[in-house]
């Protein structure tokens, strides 16, 4: 799908609903007290039609038992439901089973005609803030955010040109250091700028004139230290741009302005980071140094460099500069034999190198910049490009125009009297194909302060974490160290942009939002919970909806793994399945089934056809997998066959497990069996009494999206996009959920509405919102009259082009539904990539912390650090294990459910005691992590593919198909498996 560029969004017909105050219900406050139970005979929301008159029927509860038919867990009946709305009988609605309904060729005006709202993207805006919220027990909290005063003083904005063209940022700032040093006093009137390393300088007040051109020498520091240096001469040309306005930013500050003037924001974060800049490695945001702190090794030639993220942020309380320490991998600066010997593991002097060896080597070393050894004091710098495939004895390269040849060993031997003892070794490759250059490995060392961008294995990722895991107490005290040693005081650039930062962490207000009750089934002794801490158990406790295996059977991947211990584990399993709640038959259809790693698809279709014979034609229900512990790519590559191939039901153990049966585990398990086969283990009390606001009133679907990038180094790859939805009303615990590919680092969800022309139908509609509206509306016999979307992944910079496109649509998924029909949407983004961090106010208080010195669940801030106008809110719900809890930060972007802040907060926090898969609160809200869970599965789905060494990868490459760029489409689920969350 070709993707919609910004530049025609006044084109979209993007359906804006500003008045829904007769729409929806005032949320009610909760009755909950936390000494038991809320009273569930009570205190019911009655439930509406929003285009209709109060409902005068009755709500009846049925009985919470196990039924465990899947017929009947799936598809709920309407008469069954707790809560129902009443519908006229002339009112349309749109059929469930049809995947047609938009015959506009234009797909999607039907919004703009049938409902008359605007449809020009100018009219979009955030939704305000509308009050903060009370609910909580309050208390006080610090952050990392240091309050910076406003400056006084005029900030201009200078455009630099730089003739010849520089691409390097460091080289650019040594130019313009040197222009600064050369001219400060005279031609640039004392004034002290700030440059952003491209094209732009600022300053604290005008400089002397508009436009100026000036003569620069540098010298080329790389070109070693005896006999004389290159210089080289840049013309660098001043140009008067504008000048930022200070006032627009009091004024957003102070809540009068909803606009935030971005290019004053910065001008005052360049400012802040210009010394910085000079003092450390400067990488995105953050500052890395090998001197605030030792670093220490990973593996592999890699090591962890310590260092500090600063960014200025607009905050109720004014400006705030956000400072969190911050780890990343470096390469070490060793010499490129000691490096690839590490990396490699071996000794690599003595023996050649095999093709796997050599791809191993190039990929770890293409686009890192070393320097030659060979030449005394001459250091001359170079970026590998790759690594040649013959070894160095055999190179041979044209010297001359004639074509004279000349080996690469007698080469070095005459030029630099360098005698290469390692000829069996490849050459690195330096420079670009047409004219690449030949470098002997140890004639090489790596340049220090690189950052290694590729993917950590699992060793490097154990070690890196062990560094950057820090208790709570310990990272405030660095940060403070860090902004004392920064020492904003005295800093040149902050002193002539008049910019005061202050070394106290920020106290903020902030409340802790009760635990919900958890309701269980009847038939355990406990039928209900109050979690603790964000905690809990299944002692005593059964699955609420617990279902039904008949029909299983195992595969045993693992060699170490003897059939008595498998039979023994898949024992213990079932059993414990069957004290949770489910019914579980503690035999297999077969015998467990012994398989090589290197035969999955062979192994998996025996089972399957073996067990279809045994049955006479019955499918397994679920497939237990015993993997080794380090398995490479059988478990994606079972995943893969299991859901698109063969529609199988699968969950994987590993040997170390089955060898350490921990009941634990055995739970854990449980659970997600009991949910991939369509159960539910726990829903909200609140959910099963219908007295969540705005939730429970009328039929409510929940969506998570999410879309997860190609690491680093992967130019080709799609990025996948996945969609989750809630398929229960009012309970909202199951979803469902679908993925797709689209095009490589594509943010927006290309397919979440799309049409097509069919020969026979004509346009064709569908879509990823469309087909979960359709299957919620199969699951419950409601369709949804209100939307809530958690939409993970967007940086802020992303906000109006994401809730632009996806809004757009849902308008358009709604509208190909049926006429009218457009139940108002709650876009709300997730993020979890930020830096405020939230510090207990007193540690020695073990009434206000965990047990791990961090915040308690359910503290939420909405004051102070956050956004001067809009709905935004931090919310830490989950229960610190080790290191620091990230808060997770939530902004409304859509709000036509006019939610209260204590509404969406309470709403939220409560979903994340219902993640499936473990009996904690969750750091995320469920919808949005169930859709990181199954874009992450989806790319085990992409089709194998040979790479050089031979080996097996995966790749989903775009294709080229009549002159446009499309993706390779993933290949389809089996509808058992898209039913049902089999991503957990």
């Amino acid at each position: 799908m070709p993707v919609r560029q910004m530049k025609e969004s006044s084109e979209q017909h993007l359906v804006i609903k500003t008045h829904l105050q007769n729409s929806v219900q005032k949320p009610q406050k909760s009755t909950q007290n936390g000494k038991g139970p809320p009273n569930l005979e009570h205190q019911t929301i009655k439930c509406r039609n929003p285009s209709s008159p109060p409902s005068k029927n009755r709500g009846r509860r049925r009985s919470r038992g196990g039924r465990k038919s899947d017929q009947g867990e799936v598809y709920m009946r309407p008469s069954s439901r707790p809560c129902t709305v009443a519908r006229k009988p002339d009112e349309p609605e749109f059929n469930a089973g049809a995947l047609v309904a938009s015959t506009n060729p234009n797909g999607g005006n039907i919004c703009g005609m049938e409902m008359g709202y605007r449809n020009s993207s100018k009219s979009l805006s955030f939704a305000p803030r509308p009050g903060f919220g009370q609910v909580g027990t309050k208390c006080i909290v610090k952050a990392n955010h240091f309050f910076a005063e406003l400056p006084d003083k005029d900030l201009n904005q200078y455009d630099v040109t730089i003739t010849p063209e520089v691409a390097s940022r460091t080289v650019n700032r040594a130019i313009m250091a040197e222009l600064v040093r050369l001219y400060r006093d005279s031609e640039l009137g004392k004034r002290l700028p700030a440059y952003d390393g491209r094209k732009s300088l600022y300053t604290a007040g005008e400089l002397p004139f508009v436009w100026k051109e000036f003569n620069v020498k540098l010298v080329d520091e790389e070109d070693g230290v005896s006999g004389p240096k290159r210089e080289r001469e840049y013309k660098v040309i001043l140009r008067f741009v504008a000048r930022a306005n200070l006032h627009h930013l009091g004024q957003f500050l102070a809540g009068k302005r909803a606009d935030a003037p971005q290019e004053a924001l910065q001008i005052l974060d360049i400012v802040l980071r210009e010394l910085s800049s000079k003092r450390y490695c400067p990488i995105g945001r953050s500052f890395f140094s090998p001197d605030i702190r030792s670093p220490q090794r990973l593996g592999d030639g890699l090591e962890s460099w310590c260092g500090f993220y600063q960014s200025i942020r607009p905050t109720q309380m004014g400006l705030s500069l956000n400072i969190d320490m911050a780890s990343a991998a470096f390469i070490e600066p060793l010499p490129v034999l000691e490096f690839v010997a590490q990396l490699l593991g071996k000794d690599v002097l003595s023996r050649p190198l095999s093709d796997a060896d050599r791809v191993k080597i190039k990929k770890a070393l293409r686009g890192v910049k070393v320097e030659v050894t060979h030449r005394g004091n001459v250091r001359r710098k170079y970026r590998v490009s790759g690594l040649t495939s013959q070894p160095t004895r055999e190179l041979v390269f044209p010297v001359d125009d004639n074509s004279t040849m000349k080996s690469v060993v007698e080469y070095f031997q005459e030029m630099y009297g360098f005698t290469i003892q390692h000829a069996h070794l490849p050459c690195l490759q330096v420079g670009n194909q047409k004219k690449a250059n030949y470098l002997p490995m140890e004639a090489c060392k790596i340049v220090g302060g690189q950052r290694y961008t590729k993917r950590l294995n699992e060793k490097q990722i154990t070690a890196l974490l062990k560094v950057t895991c820090q208790r709570p107490r310990d990272r405030e005290n660095d940060i403070l160290q860090t902004v004392q040693h920064n020492a904003y005081d005295m800093d040149p650039y902050a002193k002539e942009f008049g910019i005061k930062i202050s070394e106290k962490l920020a106290s903020v207000e902030a409340r802790i939002l009760p635990p919900p009750w958890l309701k269980y089934h009847d038939t355990g002794k406990e039928k209900d919970c109050l979690p603790q801490v964000g905690q809990w158990n299944m002692m005593n406790k059964k699955m609420i909806n617990g279902m039904t295996v008949n029909r299983w059977a195992c595969i045993n991947f693992s060699r170490s793994v003897q059939e008595s211990v498998a039979r023994g584990f898949c024992s213990e399993l079932a059993q414990m399945c069957q004290v949770s709640g489910m019914e579980f038959n503690p035999e297999p259809v077969i015998p467990i089934y012994n398989a090589r790693p290197d035969q999955v698809e062979k192994a998996l279709k025996h089972v399957y056809h073996a067990s279809m014979n045994k049955t006479k034609g019955k499918e397994l229900e679920l497939l237990l997998a015993i993997l080794p512990d380090n398995n490479g790519s059988l478990y994606g590559d079972l995943k893969r066959i299991c859901e698109t191939d063969l529609g199988l039901i699968s969950q994987c153990c590993l040997t170390k497990h089955v060898f350490k049966i921990s009941k634990q585990y055995l739970a854990n398990v449980s659970l997600k069996i009991n949910v991939k086969m369509g159960g539910r283990n726990t829903v909200l009390l609140d959910a099963i009494s219908c007295r969540i606001p705005l939730v429970s009133d009328i039929p409510t679907i929940i969506f998570g999206a999410d879309v997860t990038h190609p690491e680093n180094g992967e130019d080709s790859s799609p990025s996948i996009a996945a969609v989750v939805a809630s398929q229960d009303w009012p309970e909202v615990t199951k979803y469902a959920g679908l993925v797709c590919a689209q095009a490589h680092r594509q943010e927006l969800i290309q397919d979440l509405y799309k049409t097509w022309q069919d020969p026979v139908r004509g346009t064709v509609s569908g879509g990823m919102i469309r087909d979960l509206l359709v299957s919620f509306r199969k699951a419950t016999g409601q369709k949804p009259l209100r939307i809530i979307f958690y939409r993970d992944g967007v940086s802020e910079g992303q906000f109006y082009q994401v809730l632009l496109y996806e809004l757009d649509a849902i308008r358009k998924a709604c509208a190909s539904l049926e006429p009218n029909y457009q139940p108002p949407v709650t876009f709300i983004v997730v993020q979890k990539r930020h830096h405020t961090r939230l510090f207990a106010n007193n540690y020695r208080d073990r009434s206000s912390t965990d047990k791990s010195g961090n915040i308690l669940p359910g503290t939420v801030v909405d004051s102070k650090i956050c956004h001067p106008t809009e709905f935004d809110f931090y919310l830490c719900s989950h229960a610190g294990i080790q290191g620091t809890s990230r808060p997770a930060h939530y902004h409304v972007l859509w709000d036509e459910n006019n939610f209260t802040p204590d509404g969406i907060q309470s709403l939220t926090n409560n979903l994340c005691y219902t993640y499936a898969r473990c009996t904690r609160s969750v750091s995320v809200v469920p919808p949005a992590y169930y859709a990181h869970l199954a874009a992450f599965r989806a790319r085990f789905y992409m089709e194998p593919e040979m790479q050089e060494n031979g080996s097996a990868g995966r790749s989903s490459k775009s294709t080229r198909a009549t002159g446009e760029t499309g993706v390779r489409p993933l290949p389809a689920l089996k509808e058992n498996v898209k039913r049902v969350m089999f991503y957990c």
